[in-house]
């Protein structure tokens, strides 16, 4: 998700992943899964089934960790701010964890163009020896949105290519 925010000396954009439950909303949602697999799991025990009980544990177990898993990469978030003479990009999770000061005159967009239609584009950052992916987490139309803020902040934009390999030709 692309964001605006309130800034006085420039425009500053809060980069986030798309977020479709919050971290109680998905502990609930397994916690009744939990709730209705108990149930089963009553019933076949009662029926003699005790298999089944290591494995719908096993089950939830994995559930879990992957709902862990996904909660956390969708906590990142990455902060541009687009000055008069400077880019300010910062990127964490729950706090700042790397930042990058780059001039806004020499500093290149680089767009890498998706191998399949369905891949959103792929931001760098490039100022010299440094280059910083930008907003990897983006779908297709937050992406394209967040090339036009930074086009309409009149950084330079360039469009490359990468080589074909793999199944998407």
């Amino acid at each position: 998700m692309v964001e605006q925010l309130q800034c006085d000396n420039g425009l500053r954009l809060l980069l986030t992943p798309n977020r479709s439950l919050s971290w109680r909303a998905n502990i609930r949602i397994w916690l009744a899964l939990c709730a209705v697999s108990l149930l089963i799991v009553i019933g076949m025990l009662w029926l003699g089934a005790w298999v089944v009980l290591p494995f719908a544990g096993l089950e939830l177990t994995a559930l879990g960790a992957a709902l862990y898993y996904t909660a956390r990469k969708c906590q990142q978030q990455e902060v541009l701010l687009i000055s008069a003479d400077t880019l300010h990009l910062e990127k964490g999770r729950y706090r700042k964890e790397f930042e990058w000061d780059m001039p806004k005159r020499y500093t290149r967009v680089f767009i890498d163009s998706p191998k399949h239609p369905w891949v959103p584009l792929k931001l760098t950052l490039s100022h010299r020896d440094t280059e910083v992916d930008l907003a990897n987490f983006l779908n297709i139309d937050d992406s394209a949105k967040l090339v036009g803020l930074l086009e309409g902040q009149g950084l330079t934009v360039q469009r490359r290519r990468e080589p074909y390999t793999g199944l998407w030709f």
